[in-house]
């Protein structure tokens, strides 16, 4: 792949053709509306004022814990369930997008999992019990798959964000570490790719918002 910047004339027809190729390549069916959502989530993501928020630090990107607290404590269902869905969809964009960034971080990529997966679950099944309209009834079904397959889904982005990223035996402790923490199909192919052999995954229980 070349690594000279290539101009395209819709970022949207870009991020929907790309990630169309990745989900085929991780063995990944999604529902049509959930990978139109995932399409819309990349491309608004794409401007960096959609994502971080300007602070006295400057742009930054508020703490996950922060945006659960805010959530659950608003006064409103519709604040409360916009609230969520800002909480799963950073959460699954920042694990997709800047993974091997969590090597230098306190935080790590399996908070982002189990935070963004627990918001997306949560937030369907608030849908569900609402008897919401046909709208809401259609992203309730979005959420509760993008929570079932979440980290499938960050595989899946973190291969897109990664076009052109060789892997280099410098790499090895990042990736046995994502496998450890995740499961991570990609990260244990990789480490095959690279003549490793990692020991079974020992399995991780996630918690769940109520």
């Amino acid at each position: 792949m070349s690594s000279k910047v290539q101009p395209v004339v819709s970022l949207k027809e870009y991020f929907k053709d790309a990630l169309h190729g990745v989900l085929a390549n991780q063995r990944l069916a999604l529902e049509d509306q959930t990978e139109h959502y995932v399409v819309n989530l990349l491309t608004l993501f794409a401007r960096s004022e959609a994502l971080f928020e300007q602070t006295a630090e400057g742009l930054r990107v508020k703490p996950l814990v922060l945006m659960l607290s805010e959530a659950l404590e608003a006064h409103s269902r519709s604040e409360r369930e916009r609230g969520l869905q800002r909480l799963g969809d950073v959460s699954l964009f920042i694990a997709g997008f800047f993974a091997r960034g969590f090597a230098r971080k306190l935080v790590d990529i399996d908070y982002h999992i189990a935070m963004g997966g627990c918001a997306y679950g949560t937030l369907a099944r608030r849908l569900a019990a609402a008897g919401a309209s046909r709208r809401a009834s259609v992203l309730g079904q979005v959420f509760a798959e993008l929570a079932e397959k979440f980290q499938p889904m960050v595989d899946a982005l973190n291969e897109l964000s990664e076009a052109g990223y060789t892997h280099s035996h410098e790499d090895v402790l990042r990736l046995y570490e994502l496998w450890l923490k995740t499961g991570s199909r990609r990260s244990y192919a990789l480490l095959k790719r690279l003549g490793v052999e990692p020991a079974a995954h020992p399995g991780a229980a996630r918690g769940a918002l109520h």
